[in-house]
């Protein structure tokens, strides 16, 4: 304004000598100040000196608009995890000269104890200076009652365990602080099969004065060598926040030692199967009330086995005979798991045509196994009961000697041959034995009763073709009926419809319930103002709301998480740093703190 004033004031004297000066004057003060400002690359640390596993934050600062790329962080890689990076950018203007900051916040987790060196980074044609951060080694954290605050333990139900038998694994966190990206190892073995039994399970307990949240893993483990079998220490790594800042630590347990007793030399079995205990079922249906010669009966034969997979079940064959004929399908496994254990289950289905009439009898199964409970050997049987058979009418008897004279078939179950491979979790279908190479003997019959055995096999392909063309247009209809329901199922927004308007009517009721540190209604306002923002198809949970807003942000609402689901009452959140990091987000904007607006109100306060 005084300038202005001036610039006037020689116009009106009729100065125009002075008032060229004067502008000559101004534009090379500007042209001065300009060339004054040098575009450089500034580095520093939020601290010098950390202890080990200690997060820092690295600041780098470029005074020009010409950045390129970014910083190349590539030589931080030798010494540092690099573990996240943010980037803010500002612009001042001062005598008609702009200048454009550009700020990266990087956090990085030191990989040794010692001095060490952040070299020149490099931000388009510039580089910072190096820099020296100081590595203590730290001790172990503890809490006031010496406990330290993670902990990790294992146990296992059989330390002497048989060869494939089941050994449940129980894998306990224990935990009194709360972590961050936590990432949990997985019990492995190369002479180990193993597969997660229950969903995990949680409690508290107090340990020497300090309580724990303690959350219990368990595992099916199933040895496949004897021997000396050692697991492994399992271990977590996380983020906790301390008093003097974030810190990475490392956590792992003791390992185990399974010594794995062979097989017994008294077990005299053909197949290896160790288990709690072995049941086993059978049936035998009618297809019709009055079944005759060529009908086809269902022989159903089930069995379970406690503490063990469905895959060790020893697979049964079978053999047709003078009486009848054996179509076995591939078997169907199936288990059950539970806190206790894992029960394998094994179903098979096998067709029985009988050739004779009179009394039909289908042999014994027997499943012989290895108690682990009793340590001995035992046997688990099952006999199905006999069904009558009439004859085929206008059939004529078979001569005594004709009989006499054909060979009979008997034992349909001949021993198992003995096997203790590898369990495969694959379930792979068993193929039904092959029967072409067996000896079939059919009595003689006269012209008219191959006649009609030849009638009848022609009426069963024919009904059999009508039934497969009767299922193949009832599918073709289900699918029709399928695909037109498809097309019916509901959007996201018509199954939960948004309840306000605009993203910003969305935005303003979220920072109103942060404002407001209403932690219950956090949830439902972050994903009604997040859909606004992204769209249903981003949007599921809380988690994708994390991975497309800014670090700040995400840790934020996971302790807004970690409160809601804790013993701490509701009330005690504070939702106004969440709503800063907000407004700091969607502006693009870092919000500046209660001193530096001081300071821009009043430059020379």
């Amino acid at each position: 304004m005084v300038m202005k004033q001036y610039l006037l004031s020689l116009i009106s004297q009729n100065k125009p000598h002075r008032l060229f000066f004067s502008l000559m004057t101004t534009l090379l003060f500007i042209i001065l100040s300009s060339s004054l400002h040098a575009a450089s690359v500034t580095a520093s640390l939020n601290k010098n000196v950390s202890n080990e596993n200690e997060v820092v934050q690295l600041t780098l600062r470029a005074d020009f608009s010409d950045t390129g790329n970014g910083p190349d962080l590539t030589p931080l890689e030798r010494d540092f995890d690099i573990l996240g990076k943010s980037q803010n950018s500002q612009f001042s203007f001062n005598l008609g000269t702009s200048t454009a900051l550009n700020f990266w916040v990087v956090t990085l987790m030191p990989k040794s104890v010692g001095t060490v060196e952040i070299p020149p980074i490099k931000i388009g044609d510039l580089e910072s200076q190096p820099i020296r951060l100081t590595v203590k080694s730290s001790p172990q954290l503890l809490d006031n009652n010496g406990n330290p605050p993670v902990m990790i333990k294992t146990e296992v139900s059989e330390v002497e365990p048989y060869l494939q038998q089941e050994v449940i694994l129980s894998v306990k966190l224990y935990t009194s602080v709360a972590l961050q990206n936590a990432n949990r190892s997985v019990p492995s073995h190369p002479d180990i099969v193993v597969e997660r039994l229950i969903d995990d399970q949680m409690n508290y307990q107090t340990v020497n004065g300090t309580q724990y949240q303690v959350i219990t893993r368990e595992y099916l483990a199933f040895p496949q060598r004897s021997g000396l079998l050692t697991i492994p220490p399992q271990s977590i790594q996380a983020m906790i926040n301390t008093s003097t800042g974030r810190r990475m630590i490392k956590v792992q347990s003791e390992p185990l030692n399974l010594q794995v007793i062979p097989i017994p030399a008294s077990f005299t079995g053909d197949a290896w199967l160790p288990s709690e205990k072995v049941t086993v079922s059978t049936s035998l249906e009618k297809t019709n009330d009055a079944p005759r010669v060529g009908d086809t009966l269902i022989w159903t034969i089930d069995i379970k086995a406690d503490g063990a997979l469905p895959e060790q079940i020893p697979t049964l064959e079978f053999n047709s005979t003078r009486d009848y004929k054996l179509y076995p399908k591939p078997p169907q496994f199936n288990n059950q798991k539970n806190s206790t254990g894992v029960t394998g289950n094994q179903t098979i289905v096998v067709e029985v045509v009988p050739t004779e009439e009179g009394s039909l009898s289908l042999p014994d199964i027997n499943i012989t196994y290895w108690n682990t409970d009793e340590r001995a050997i035992s046997t688990a049987s099952a006999s199905t009961d006999s069904i009558e058979i009439a004859p085929l009418p206008n059939s004529t008897g078979q001569s005594d000697e004709t009989a006499g004279n054909n060979p009979t078939i008997s034992d349909p179950l001949p021993a198992q041959s003995r096997s203790i491979a590898p369990i495969s979790l694959a379930k792979k279908a068993v193929k039904p034995a092959n029967t072409d190479n067996q000896i079939e003997v059919v009595p003689e019959t006269s012209n008219e009763s191959k006649s009609l055995r030849d009638y009848l096999i022609s009426g069963l392909l024919i009904l059999a073709v009508l039934m497969l063309g009767a299922w193949i247009a009832s599918w073709l209809k289900r699918k029709k009926l399928k695909t037109n329901t498809d097309s019916d199922v509901p959007t996201l927004q018509e199954f939960a419809p948004l309840s306000t308007l605009s993203e910003q009517s969305a935005y303003k009721a979220l920072i109103e319930c942060c404002q407001q540190n209403n932690l219950q209604s956090l949830r439902p306002s972050l994903l009604e103002w997040a859909r606004h923002r992204w769209g249903d198809d981003e949007i599921r949970s809380v988690d994708d709301i994390k991975r497309l807003t800014s670090v700040q942000v995400t840790q934020l609402l996971m302790e807004a998480e970690i409160m809601l689901y804790s013993n701490n009452p509701a009330h005690e959140w504070h939702g106004e740093p969440l709503a800063d990091a907000l407004e700091e987000f969607t502006s693009g904007q870092e919000k500046p703190s209660k001193a530096s607006q001081l300071k821009t109100l009043y430059p020379n306060f």
